[in-house]
């Protein structure tokens, strides 16, 4: 949620740190800060706000110092103003934190019986009071670091300051991620790789519990029982370039355009272009033996997990259940013999999926993740795990992470249905050769986009849209809601097309769009009636569909939005784009912040 990023070096640290922040903003926006160490003192600059207001600070009051911490926060304990933003820090101590400190309050009421005075309402100030008052006890810096991250219940990634080391940055964490770069003659600190890419590709990731001492010239990892221990130096592929809007107006704009590319890089990795069959990697994961499948993930990636579970159900034959991880983690299981979790997570780091996934390893479960960052936590733990390759997404609201997921588990579904031979060889091939057509008809797709300003600029003014979908397009209408809230602040439900007489046709009158979903497959004739029933009763209807589709629903749509004839089973990742597109442009009608939408982050670390 929160993005850390700090610097320990030769040369003044305020540029990087600055440079940095910016680079993690998707991360958190409510505010952000830089401390660094000047004279052996702590300096701090922070401001409530986006990263510009403390890049408007820095230059009227700038900071020396080659040694420094910065954060940009997402708010989880206090309000999002300048006394709450981060780094937290007294003549002792500066920290920055990224997680939820649980035990807070029963250190913080401790801490004032000692004299402790606190100025915030975050969960993050105890940590600079309790590392302070062991060094008051006469405890070394280093020690007292230990002892104080020993007290703390909860996920946590730091990073520390303490007066008088100027050469030292400390690092620890515990269920947030956390990752350390080398560089020449000086060494960085990040949430992730996105934070590091200009200034390395050599990068450490520190394990659940760790501590590192990091230094210009030498990073000293310890365990929790202060062992000094190695982690395994990885080089990441990303790079500055990566992670720039590439002359786009938006991120999301780029991204979405990005994806027919990222959908054949992806595919490109998992199909024989020659034997027109499915190749994945020796994993640890066996889809012969599975009786049950369960598929977890939060919020857009459970919606990949939907048209999953189609997928598994009809090709496979696998039992499938679909569980949202932050409800999974908490409610009883029954035993079945031989069942297997996928876990969905785009960043890696999701603190539900995460912990979820980690549910499943108690329970012997075989565990498979399917993530966007290889060196994420998520993917050390699972059994086995296969990498989308959507690169970095900057875009908080999630486009061409979800459908590399989507192309992803199809090549999986695949896999699995040869494994257990389910499918004849011949029909497996017919849908790897759609697979195959998938980037250039989403790129067809795109084509659409100029068209949809029209619509967005009727949209804008609404305050309640409903989309509507059967079978596999449903979880995409779900999708397409969630876009539409996230980044125009639009009140939209997705309802299965079916359910509409069930209670939400009451919704209905004149002033309600109702985006309908409904390609040209088995269950159209039946979309095709309930898009009848809601436009008798004055609803205008958007219709998202193929030719033939929209050659029958002519008099009834009142705008429609073109899609390449094709087979159902890529349907789900054609029509992602539409909606995709249609909450973009809405929301540049509306004057939206697209890229960064209020009291939403990226990667949700915390629960």
């Amino acid at each position: 949620m929160c993005g850390i990023i700090g610097v320990v070096g030769k040369n003044k640290a305020e540029g990087l740190l600055l440079e940095g922040l910016r680079r993690l903003e998707y991360r958190g926006y409510d505010s952000a800060g830089i401390a660094t160490l000047v004279d052996n003192k702590i300096d701090k600059r922070r401001a409530s706000g986006k990263i510009s207001n403390l890049t408007k600070l820095l230059k009227e009051n700038p900071l020396s110092g080659s040694t420094g911490i910065a954060h940009t926060r997402w708010a989880t304990h206090g309000a999002p103003n300048e006394n709450n933003a981060h780094p937290h820090a007294n003549d002792k101590v500066a920290i920055v934190h990224n997680g939820i400190i649980e035990n807070y309050i029963e250190i913080r009421e401790e801490l004032i019986t000692k004299g402790h005075k606190f100025y915030t309402e975050t969960d993050s100030e105890v940590i600079v009071h309790l590392i302070s008052n062991y060094i008051q006890n006469g405890m070394d810096n280093i020690s007292a670091v230990r002892e104080s991250i020993k007290r703390l219940d909860g996920a946590f990634a730091l990073g520390i300051l303490l007066a008088g080391k100027e050469d030292i940055l400390i690092a620890a964490r515990q269920d947030s991620p956390l990752a350390i770069g080398y560089g020449k003659d000086e060494m960085y600190l990040g949430s992730d790789a996105v934070a590091l890419a200009p200034l390395t590709d050599r990068i450490v990731y520190l394990e659940n519990k760790d501590m590192a001492v990091i230094r210009s010239d030498e990073i000293k990892i310890y365990d929790e029982n202060m062992n000094c221990i190695s982690r395994e130096e990885t080089k990441t592929l990303m790079s500055g370039k990566s992670v720039e809007k590439g002359g786009f107006k938006h991120y999301m704009l780029k991204e979405i355009h990005e994806q027919p590319t990222v959908i054949g890089e992806t595919l490109k990795s998992f199909i024989d272009p020659h034997d027109r069959n499915i190749v994945f990697p020796e994993m640890n994961f066996d889809f012969k033996a599975i009786q049950k499948l369960s598929i977890i993930a939060c919020g857009t990636s459970s919606y990949a997990a939907m048209v999953a579970k189609n997928w598994f159900e009809k090709y496979a034959n696998i039992p499938t259940e679909v569980d949202i991880a932050s409800e999974y983690r908490y409610r009883s299981h029954a035993h079945v013999d031989n069942e297997a979790v996928i876990v969905i997570s785009q960043s890696g780091e999701t603190a539900d999926t995460l912990a979820a996934l980690n549910n499943a390893k108690k329970r012997n479960i075989k565990t498979l993740a399917i993530i966007n960052v290889m060196e994420s936590s998520i993917s050390r733990i699972a059994d086995a795990s296969v990498l989308t390759l959507a690169g970095p997404e900057i875009g908080v609201a999630s486009t061409k992470a979800f459908t590399t997921q989507l192309a992803t588990l199809a090549c999986l579904v695949l896999f699995a249905s040869d494994e257990r031979k389910t499918m004849l060889k011949e029909s497996i091939i017919q849908l790897v050769e759609d697979l195959i057509e998938l980037p250039a008809l989403t790129a067809e797709v795109l084509a659409i986009d100029k068209s949809l300003n029209k619509i967005a600029q009727q949209l804008k003014n609404v305050k309640d849209v409903l989309y509507v979908g059967r079978g596999i397009s449903f979880p995409i209408a779900l999708e397409g809601a969630l876009k539409l809230k996230e980044i125009s602040y639009i009140h939209a439900e997705a309802y299965a097309a079916g359910e509409l007489k069930h209670g939400p046709i009451a919704l209905v009158d004149e002033g309600v769009p109702v985006v309908a979903l409904a390609p040209s497959d088995d269950l159209f004739s039946k979309t095709a009636s309930n898009i009848e029933e809601v436009s008798a009763r004055g609803a205008k209807i958007i219709l998202i569909s193929d030719k033939e589709g929209i050659n029958k629903l002519s008099k009834t749509a009142h705008i429609t939005l073109e899609i390449p004839n094709s087979n159902t089973f890529i349907l789900p990742i054609l029509y992602s784009i539409p909606v995709q597109m249609l909450a973009y442009h809405t929301a540049v009608a509306k004057g939206t912040d697209v890229d960064q939408p209020r009291n939403l982050a990226k990667s949700v670390t915390v629960e």
